[in-house]
């Protein structure tokens, strides 16, 4: 699987954002380096942990300036993160029952969610939050 490459196409115009995204595709890239990754590796177990943890975080991060500058489609973004968050518990429970496909249905699922989220939700608020003067 390729590694994800940041562009300029992921920004969407929030300093605090960019760098939080960034971490979560290094942390995928993390994984995608991995060769030969095994359910049972600690090392996807880690990973796989701290990405969810990070996450958690970076939808904090996002929640809240919604929140403050009153973001109209806040309720469907956040719905958005709850699926994630979910999906990703779902993942935790199959990596501890040692389903076999787990490493690649990971990858899978992490680099083309995010990909998605950012280019298609995140996009959504860039021009909004870029007119309130949020940088």
């Amino acid at each position: 699987m390729e590694k994800i490459i940041w562009n300029e196409s992921f920004s969407v115009g929030i300093r605090e954002i960019d760098a939080q995204h960034k971490e979560l595709i290094r942390m995928i890239n993390e994984l995608i380096e991995m060769k030969d990754a095994k359910v049972d590796s600690e090392t996807i177990s880690d990973i796989l942990t701290k990405m969810t943890q990070y996450a958690v975080y970076h939808f904090k991060t996002e929640e809240q300036y919604m929140r403050d500058y009153d973001y109209p489609e806040y309720s469907l973004h956040k719905e958005k993160h709850t699926e994630f968050k979910k999906r990703t518990v779902a993942f935790c429970m199959d990596t501890m029952a040692y389903k076999e496909t787990i490493p690649t249905e990971i990858l899978s699922y992490l680099k083309n969610w995010l990909i998605n989220h950012i280019l298609k939700s995140d996009m959504k608020y860039k021009s909004f939050f870029n007119e309130k003067g949020l940088k």
